[in-house]
């Protein structure tokens, strides 16, 4: 006698009930609401632009966030309110000129009392303004390289102790025009150059208890003073990507390095839209 086949299984693959994937969609939005719970955040340079873009994404997420300013103190209360509106007692501000290194320890003093810790420094005021060659000033150089690079160098030496006890994290915003200079820029692309370098020396000189990374962006945000139309579409055009980014680009990045690179330092990740690629 023929055997028996065995009954034919149904392979076809279901779709979860809408209710599971419902379910899953709620907790990956609580996931990601508290993957910074608990954590303390230092941004330089928060009140406006891209600090101000970083400053909402990582709290957001759950972190307490200090943010320091020098003169914007309208928008940096603005947007401590904002911020302590959806989380009450959430953020807290500081005021400094990052050029006084006199002062930058009593900064941090301030931040670290602010929430009892410090978990990331966030390295993100900067000046930045042309220099041609023939113009070129000593009152440029220290203003240029002190925001850019003297003040991040001092200000992760004094955030270091705190930092070690949470083994924690120093963020550096660079430039994709520190590795490729942008022309009329020379001071502020040396600057930026010397802070791609101080980043993988702190991370050697800190590690394994502290990370140092830095993120350097592309066309993300164009500058107040205004960018020439025509050379706006030009700079997007070398882009593989063929379009602008924004600060939200730059802030989902910073996230990605808090939360979700504890394997990760010493690296320069460009956000750019390939911009870098084409050169």
């Amino acid at each position: 006698m023929p055997s028996k086949r065995p009954p034919a299984r149904n392979t076809k693959r279901r779709n979860p009930p809408r209710s599971t994937a419902r379910a899953g969609a709620l907790a990956a939005s609580a996931s990601a609401a508290d993957a910074l719970s608990g954590k303390t955040v230092l941004i330089t340079g928060a009140a406006r632009r891209v600090g101000a873009g970083i400053a909402r994404k990582l709290h957001s997420a759950g972190a307490n966030i200090v943010l320091h300013f020098r003169n914007s103190r309208q928008d940096a209360t603005s947007l401590a309110k904002e911020l302590n509106a959806a989380r009450p007692d959430s953020t807290a501000l500081v005021r400094a000129d990052l050029l006084d290194i006199k002062a930058l320890p009593a900064m941090v003093e301030a931040a670290v009392k602010a929430f009892g810790q410090l978990d990331v420094l966030i390295n993100n005021a900067s000046s930045f303004y042309p220099t041609p060659v023939g113009t070129i000033t000593e009152s440029h150089w220290n203003d240029l390289v002190g925001t850019n690079l003297k003040a991040p160098l001092f200000l992760s030496q004094a955030v270091a102790p705190a930092l070690r006890r949470t083994h924690g994290l120093i963020l550096n915003l660079a430039d994709i025009h520190a590795l490729r200079p942008l022309r009329r820029y020379t001071t502020y692309c040396v600057a930026k150059a010397g802070l791609i370098m101080l980043t993988k020396s702190l991370a050697r000189e800190l590690g394994p208890y502290v990370r140092v990374n830095a993120i350097a962006p592309g066309p993300v945000m164009w500058p107040e003073d205004g960018t020439d139309k025509t050379l706006q579409k030009k700079i997007i055009e070398r882009t593989a990507l063929k379009r602008s980014g924004s600060p939200d680009d730059v802030a989902r990045t910073a996230l990605f390095f808090c939360a979700d690179a504890p394997f990760i330092t010493g690296q320069i990740l460009a956000v750019d839209g390939g911009r870098s690629v084409g050169w």
